[in-house]
């Protein structure tokens, strides 16, 4: 059984996961080490479970597409003088199967035995279906 646990966030703004990789890797240039991060005010309790091998999963256009994983959690001090938490990814984008996932705020803790597979090696660079027969196959549970 899974120790670790997951993260699921709305990749708000991105229109595909190819868009998400290429915000990341213009925002990570601003990072001294070059690696992406998601910063947010709340600091996960669950920390240790997240850092045994969790990964954070992206929603993007109302389906969970890919993931990857989590590195380490870090301090930031914005200007604005708050603490907040930087969530340190590998660069490396997982396709996963997708799942639909209805909105929400911030972030949330997703169980591993919740989260969908990631792609069959081979299947990664498939043309993904349009959003909305892939939203529609999954509401029916055929992807």
């Amino acid at each position: 059984m899974d120790k670790h646990l997951n993260l699921v966030k709305l990749s708000v703004g991105s229109e595909s996961v190819e868009s998400l990789i290429d915000w990341q890797a213009s925002y990570a240039q601003r990072w001294e080490d070059g690696l992406p991060r998601h910063v947010t005010r709340m600091w996960p309790k669950r920390e240790a479970e997240i850092l045994a091998g969790g990964s954070i999963y992206w929603v993007i256009k109302g389906l969970i597409q890919c993931r990857q994983s989590i590195l380490r959690l870090e301090e930031v001090i914005g200007e604005d003088e708050i603490r907040r938490c930087a969530i340190v990814l590998d660069p490396e984008v997982h396709r996963t199967h997708t799942a639909p996932k209805r909105p929400f705020q911030g972030w949330r803790y997703l169980k591993a035995e919740d989260t969908p597979r990631d792609l069959p090696d081979g299947r990664e660079s498939e043309d993904p279906l349009p959003t909305e027969l892939s939203q529609a196959l999954a509401e029916i549970g055929v992807i």
